[in-house]
């Protein structure tokens, strides 16, 4: 693995599964991903001991027994079973669709804020931009029975944050994620769903629409399940794992006092990641969750100047105004001039008619939208208020 560490256990060496791996190569990794009763903590062992997944299978059972199980070892020096080889044979047709990837912990481009975690997925498949996963990123989580106010909310922040330069990366459920992602894919940049079930499984199915759009505009679906992977329960909380750490920071927008999306934002803070957490009334059964986020030390958000703040080399130049303080001095409405009026307008009237580009009006308009000033409608749609 030239060029990038690898977690403790797991050093590999050899040649990369790389982009036009061989399909013994692809094989040989889905075999440890997909062997029943090899846990991934047992593969890592394997091959830090071996090498490459087509060094560990070439090994004897003798070898491999004092690594894993004697049942495991002869199951993995035998030719794979019918069920084992069914799911080599679908992942390989799939590979041959564009936009189709497998990233492996051997590869170079292997997104690096993943090692952090103490384990790490072997396999990624990604449907989409393969580079999306090492762009910077903000997560966005949050109750999936949002609040009409959450949703917007999560869609302005994740529009001024793809505006900013970041990738949104959210998880692809109801609520607060679906907000997030068709927010990004509003701004400028594009954004990646993390997923509980096979990249090929849309959970839920109501997302079938915005799971190609977000491919279409550049964006991906990541998951570390074989193909064909349903949704079970207990997938979900690895899938927040990989929210957690594969960007900067996670941005919490609503949650109750239970919400799984503080189980993320804890793991967000374990391995250094900064937590945002977006205020509400003291009386709002969905503020809770946020409120104790904050009262544990997340940063209080109104505003993207206090998320962008905190990576002043990441953001884009045009996501802060020159000489505009986001969070005390809101832009006017009177910024856009007289294209943001009282009948609905869409960003790129906005745009063409104030001249300003799409991050900045981006940028501009979840100023207003916290201020008060102005409203987004269905149809990525705005007009003024008061």
């Amino acid at each position: 693995m030239t060029g990038r560490r690898a977690p403790e256990g797991a050093q590999v060496s050899g040649p990369a599964l790389g982009r036009d791996a061989g399909l013994a190569d692809v094989a040989a990794w889905l075999r440890l991903i997909a062997t029943p009763g090899l846990t991934a903590a047992a593969a890592r062992r394997l091959l830090g001991a071996f090498g490459l997944p087509s060094a560990v299978l070439a090994q004897p059972a003798a070898r491999l027994h004092g690594l894993v199980p004697h049942a495991i070892a002869q199951v993995l020096t035998a030719p794979p079973d019918a069920t084992l080889a069914a799911l080599i044979s679908r992942t390989e047709a799939w590979l041959a669709a564009p936009g189709h990837h497998l990233v492996t912990l051997a590869d170079s481009d292997y997104p690096a804020r993943l090692l952090d975690l103490a384990d790490p997925p072997l396999l990624l498949h990604v449907n989409g931009r393969r580079d999306a996963l090492a762009a910077p990123s903000i997560g966005i989580v949050g109750a999936r029975k949002a609040t009409v106010q959450g949703a917007k909310d999560a869609h302005a922040f994740a529009a001024a944050l793809s505006g900013a330069g970041f990738m949104v990366v959210s998880g692809l459920a109801l609520g607060i994620d679906a907000a997030a992602h068709a927010g990004a894919m509003s701004g400028a940049g594009g954004t990646i769903a993390v997923i509980g079930t096979g990249v090929d499984v849309v959970y839920p199915a109501r997302h079938h629409a915005l799971a190609h759009e977000i491919v279409d505009r550049g964006g991906a679906i990541l998951s570390e399940f074989p193909l064909g992977t349903p949704p079970l329960s207990h997938h979900f909380p690895r899938r927040n794992r990989l929210i957690a750490a594969l960007g900067q920071g996670v941005l919490v927008v609503e949650a109750a006092e239970r919400s799984g999306s503080l189980i993320t934002a804890r793991l967000a803070s374990e391995l250094g990641r900064e937590v945002f957490a977006i205020p509400g009334s003291i009386h709002a059964p969905l503020s809770k969750g946020c409120h104790r986020l904050i009262r544990q030390g997340a940063k209080l958000v109104e505003s993207l100047e206090d998320i962008v703040e905190e990576f002043p080399d990441l953001a884009a130049p045009s996501a802060r105004p020159a000489g505009a303080n986001a969070a005390t001095d809101p832009l006017p409405a009177d910024a856009f001039g007289a294209a943001l009026a009282y009948d609905p307008v869409t960003l790129d009237a906005l745009c063409a008619g104030s001249g300003l580009s799409a991050e900045a009006a981006s940028a501009a308009l979840l100023q207003l939208e916290m201020a008060g000033a102005a409203e987004r409608l269905p149809g990525n749609r705005y007009r003024r208020l008061g």
